[in-house]
C-alpha cells in the first residue's frame, strides 16, 4: 500500500510546462498579434498547464523580449525561459527573473535544439553563469543527453536540475521502446543519486509520453511545445493540455 501511494504521489508531482513558441511562429508569419501569444500563455494556464516555457532566440523569429516581459507579468504558474546563455540572454533572464531558466547549447543559427551540453568540456563556462542565476533565486536547469558522465558533470556545474534531451527516445520508441528508454532510466537514477532534479523534453507526444513518465522516476517536469500545439489544431487547446496531463 505504501509503495502504491508513493507511486501515485510521484505521478502527481510531474508538471507539464507548455512551450508556446509555435504560437509566436504562427503570429509572426503574418504580422500583427493574431494569434496572441500572451492570451495563449494565459489560456494554457487556465486550461491546466503547470508552467509556460518560451525560448527567445536572438533573431526573435518567434518569441520576442516583449512577449517575455508581458507573459511574466500576466501568469501565476511557473515561467521557464530556455536559451543559449549569450550576454543578452543572461541580461534578460536576470531582468525578468523567471521561476526557471533552462540553458541549451545551440547557437543562434540552429533551427531547434539538437543535442545536450558537454558538461565536462563546458563546466568552467557554465559554473559562473549558473551561479549568477542562483544568486537571484532563479532555479537553473541544463539540457543534457542521457549519459552518466554528463549527468555527473552537470552536478559539478552547480545546476539545480537537468533536462533530459528526449529526441533519441522519441525516434526509437516505435521500433523498440524498451531499448529507447533504457539510457534515460539510468540517467534519471544517477541524477536522483547525486541530488539533481529531472526535467525532460523534445519530441515527447501523446504516443510516447506515458511510457516515458511511467519509467522515469522522480520526473519533475516535461516541457512540450511542437507536438502539443500541433495536436491542439485538431483537438482544441484545452482538451489537448488535459490529454497530456493525464499521461503524467
Amino acid at each position: 500500500m505504501t509503495k502504491i501511494l508513493f507511486l501515485l504521489l510521484q505521478k502527481v508531482m510531474t508538471k507539464l510546462s507548455v512551450n508556446i513558441n509555435k504560437i509566436a511562429t504562427l503570429r509572426n508569419a503574418r504580422g500583427g498579434d493574431t494569434p496572441s501569444v500572451l492570451k495563449a500563455a494565459i489560456d494554457c494556464q487556465l486550461f491546466g498547464a503547470d508552467g509556460i516555457t518560451v525560448h527567445p532566440r536572438p533573431d526573435q523569429r518567434h518569441i520576442t523580449k516583449r512577449d517575455v516581459i508581458d507573459i511574466k507579468s500576466a501568469i501565476t504558474t511557473e515561467f521557464n525561459i530556455e536559451g543559449y546563455p549569450s550576454e543578452d540572454f543572461i541580461k534578460m533572464v536576470l531582468e525578468i527573473k523567471p521561476d526557471q531558466v533552462t540553458l541549451v547549447p545551440d547557437g543562434p543559427d540552429v533551427l531547434t535544439s539538437c543535442a545536450g551540453w558537454d558538461t565536462i568540456q563546458y563546466q568552467q563556462y557554465l559554473k559562473p553563469i549558473i551561479q549568477q542565476f542562483k544568486d537571484q533565486g532563479i532555479r537553473t536547469s541544463i539540457f543534457v543527453d542521457p549519459l552518466t558522465p554528463m549527468i555527473e558533470a552537470s552536478k559539478l556545474c552547480g545546476t539545480d536540475r537537468i533536462e533530459l534531451y528526449t529526441e533519441n527516445y522519441a525516434n526509437q520508441y516505435n521500433s523498440n521502446k524498451e531499448r529507447a528508454i533504457e539510457p534515460y532510466i539510468l540517467a534519471a537514477e544517477k541524477a536522483t543519486e547525486i541530488g539533481l532534479g529531472i526535467n525532460a523534453g523534445h519530441d515527447l507526444n501523446l504516443e510516447n509520453l506515458a511510457y516515458f513518465s511511467q519509467n522515469i522516476k522522480n520526473l519533475d517536469e516535461v516541457s512540450i511545445g511542437h507536438a502539443l500545439i500541433s495536436d491542439a489544431l485538431y483537438l482544441g487547446l484545452e482538451n489537448t493540455i488535459q490529454m497530456y496531463k493525464r499521461l503524467l
